[in-house]
């Protein structure tokens, strides 16, 4: 099965995209191998834990982080469609501050692979959606930052009106207070 793996304009972000077999059937797609994983420098055995969301039309979720060593992930949406937003948070990277979004649907199965040191969010842009990750490490919660996704700092272009943000994510701090600022 031919997997296409891009480069994006965050250093160390990957974009897989595999070729699903379709037929009268459906479909069928493999969402993970380790030797394409290994062929792009990725260790597939530093994953340890696989989590799922599901959220609803609207919903934003984001813009969240790891303090520390941060957490590398493997990120898909396994239905529906979102749009997935990285900001490069990694003080010693040429893009920091930037940021890219990405188109994560159930027709395409692209992934992102998001090394350490980004913030990361999606908002959700059909009825429901499920978002897949693949983490490199146990959930700490004393590790968790959080910056508003309307932060004027990133500027950060939102397809549709927000209609749901958690109470975390709408008393998030500003991208100057993760900096210190």
């Amino acid at each position: 099965m031919r997997v296409l793996v891009e480069t994006t304009s965050l250093p160390g972000v990957l974009v897989f995209t595999p070729t699903p077999h379709r037929d009268d059937r459906g479909l069928f797609t493999r969402t993970f191998n380790t030797e394409i994983a290994r062929a792009h420098g990725l260790d597939p055995n530093a994953f340890t834990q696989d989590s799922q969301s599901r959220s609803r039309r609207g919903v934003l979720r984001g813009m969240h982080g790891r303090s520390g060593r941060g957490e590398a992930k493997l990120v898909r949406c396994a239905r529906g469609a979102v749009h997935d937003v990285l900001v490069d948070a990694r003080p010693d990277s040429p893009a920091f501050g930037r940021h890219e979004a990405f188109l994560l649907d159930d027709n395409t199965f692209r992934h992102l692979y998001v090394p350490p040191g980004m913030l990361h969010g999606f908002q959700v842009l059909t009825d429901w959606a499920d978002v897949c990750y693949r983490i490199d490490r146990p959930h700490d919660p004393a590790e968790d930052v959080a910056v508003r996704y309307d932060d004027p700092d990133l500027a950060i272009s939102w397809p549709a009106e927000v209609e749901l943000i958690s109470p975390r994510d709408a008393a998030a701090g500003s991208w100057a207070a993760l900096l210190g600022e």
